[in-house]
């Protein structure tokens, strides 16, 4: 809570009407955060660990879906939107939407709770185009970490991790811009920072060094050569 109040009080110093949405997994489903997010003006979207009384509260809708499955053969999912306190560990009721989803025989109820009033989102849209972006967001961290090395942390100041890191960030806005500008419809125009890194970036070639230009002399046999040749155009382009 510390952290969250000292990062929002440096943007309101520089922003201070801009609307701040806190956006977590369960860990942060804590009364001292939500109390401290509902004073001082921040709004939060957090995921809620399930439990009886919470399942319980979707079965209807549980069912509902489990029929929608069997008539249709695909997964097929529900949504309640409702007001929910703990037995002891909130001071107050608060939204929560509970997602009813069934994928195959197998039940799969998720809850999350938020400050957002229902008559702002109501609570498909917010499940599913607000809180799972969190999502999404952590598979572009997890791309930055995997595909670029940005795990390794393992010097012994915190500025040399930084710098690390600071390096590994610019490596991942390169192939984004990379991606976006020179692989636009292209069978790459979605890949992984992996992806473009081994298929095009990695690759064997003959480079042969004089006084005018700079020439790489790729394998003829190169499945990728078209899409190379291509994003060389388009960034060719992009500069001029």
């Amino acid at each position: 809570m510390e952290e969250v109040a000292r990062i929002v009080s440096h943007i309101r110093r520089h922003w201070p009407r801009t609307r701040i949405l806190l956006r977590g997994d369960s860990g942060f489903a804590r009364e001292a955060l939500m109390a401290w997010c509902e004073a001082n003006r921040v709004d939060f979207l957090f995921g809620l660990a399930r439990n009886a009384r919470l399942e319980e509260t979707v079965r209807a809708e549980l069912i509902a879906a489990s029929l929608d499955a069997i008539r249709s053969f695909r997964p097929a999912r529900r949504f309640k939107d409702f007001r929910y306190a703990t037995l002891d560990s909130w001071s107050r009721e608060r939204r929560v939407v509970g997602k009813a989803e069934v994928t195959g025989d197998k039940a799969n109820p998720r809850f999350i709770v938020t400050s957002l009033a229902p008559a702002e989102i109501d609570g498909r849209r917010l499940y599913e185009k607000v809180y799972c972006a969190r999502g999404e967001m952590e598979n572009r961290i997890k791309e930055c970490q995997l595909d670029l090395f940005a795990d390794r942390t393992s010097a012994a100041t915190m500025r040399a991790n930084q710098l690390r890191l600071w390096f590994a960030s610019m490596a991942y806005v390169l192939l984004c811009a990379l991606r976006r500008i020179g692989l636009a419809h292209t069978r790459f125009a979605d890949a992984t920072c992996g992806t473009i890194r081994l298929r095009l970036l990695k690759l064997g070639a003959l480079v042969c060094i004089s006084v005018r230009r700079v020439k790489v002399a790729m394998a003829s046999a190169c499945p990728w050569r078209d899409e190379f040749a291509l994003a060389h155009l388009r960034l060719a382009m992009a500069a001029a």
